[in-house]
């Protein structure tokens, strides 16, 4: 068993104040509520015997989104996860996920590399410079995976007969509303 390193005080401060920004991130790339929550549980108890020394808030929160990320990418990687049929997906499922609506579920079907950076660029306002540091690539990459992003959400969004302008106008504004 390892050993505690920080306080309860610290992990119910951190949790109190990151623990919806971990759960959203998570759910973004896991498409499952069950799965986000394990992630999201998993990620503070890593937190809770980490040693890392965090300079301040922001510092912590950017810890805490590449573990979720990284967490979720081990997620993937088993072999039983990857066999197995969520139970959102069962016939008999009853409950509906939190954001129902043609965009969540255009975000939801972006690979997962494009779903990290719109969620963190929108969604937790981070700058391209703090996402390259987040996700560990270059700036470009950044940019170039939420031009890809708004691309194929302004294709899926928009209807037939408007403008390439207008599509891009309405695209930003709804990703904005929406996170």
């Amino acid at each position: 068993m390892k050993q505690i390193l920080r306080s309860e005080d610290f992990l119910q401060r951190a949790m109190d104040k990151f623990s919806r920004t971990v759960y959203a991130l998570a759910f973004s790339q896991m498409h499952s509520r069950t799965d986000a929550e394990d992630i999201c549980q998993d990620v503070f108890l890593r937190l809770l015997e980490d040693t890392t020394v965090f300079r301040d808030d922001e510092h912590l929160k950017a810890w805490l989104l590449r573990v979720t990320l990284n967490r979720c990418h081990d997620h993937f990687r088993l072999a039983f996860n990857r066999r197995r049929v969520p139970l959102e997906e069962r016939p008999d499922a009853g409950e509906q996920e939190p954001f129902e609506d043609d965009l969540w579920a255009s975000i939801q079907a972006l690979p997962p590399k494009l779903r990290a950076v719109v969620h963190l660029y929108y969604g937790e306002k981070y700058s391209c410079t703090e996402i390259s540091e987040i996700l560990q690539c270059s700036c470009a990459a950044v940019h170039s995976r939420l031009h890809r992003a708004r691309k194929t959400l302004k294709l899926e969004l928009t209807e037939p007969d408007t403008s390439d302008e207008e599509k891009g106008d309405q695209t930003d504004g709804k990703l904005v509303q929406y996170l």
